[in-house]
């Protein structure tokens, strides 16, 4: 099936995570392309965000690379180093293993969208920046943990931790 429709890829609404940052992904739907082409080695999406809404807790995966270009609208992508306003066009990439936690921001009062292509491993650590949590990805599914490797309970305040 060499031609898709993207009308007709799966659509997902919010996030995998716990809560309380699963209710903080409101806002927030992907139409699965790569999962609609049947593609096994990289993941293709379109991410739509409302207003307000939120991509992801900030993040870096450790064995999966990530591309992303802004499709629609005025999206803001937060990283280490601060943040930088993209428009339509404007293109990021974030290389396996290197720590620097990234998401995008809607702050427009229109929606907006952007595409993202990310490999496809069958084990990966995805870390989160400003919250005490790890996601172990692998074909048994997902197990969340604290930095520490500890199994996850809830949020704890990296602020007290000194981490």
């Amino acid at each position: 099936m060499p031609v898709i429709d993207p009308r007709q890829a799966p659509v997902k609404r919010g996030s995998a995570y716990p809560e309380p940052y699963a209710s903080q992904m409101a806002g927030r739907s992907s139409q699965r392309l790569g999962e609609l082409a049947g593609l096994t080695q990289f993941g293709v999406n379109i991410v739509t965000l409302a207003p307000g809404a939120v991509a992801s807790l900030r993040h870096w995966h450790l064995r999966e690379d990530e591309f992303a270009m802004v499709l629609d609208g005025v999206l803001v992508l937060v990283e280490e180093d601060g943040e930088v306003e993209m428009r339509a066009g404007a293109c990021a990439a974030w290389k396996a293993g290197v720590p620097n936690g990234h998401r995008f921001i809607n702050r427009s009062t229109v929606p907006a969208r952007f595409l993202v292509v990310g490999t496809r491993v069958d084990e990966d650590i995805c870390t989160y920046a400003d919250v005490d949590m790890k996601v172990h990805i692998s074909g048994a599914g997902n197990r969340f943990t604290y930095h520490d490797g500890s199994d996850w309970a809830g949020p704890r305040d990296l602020s007290k931790e000194g981490t």
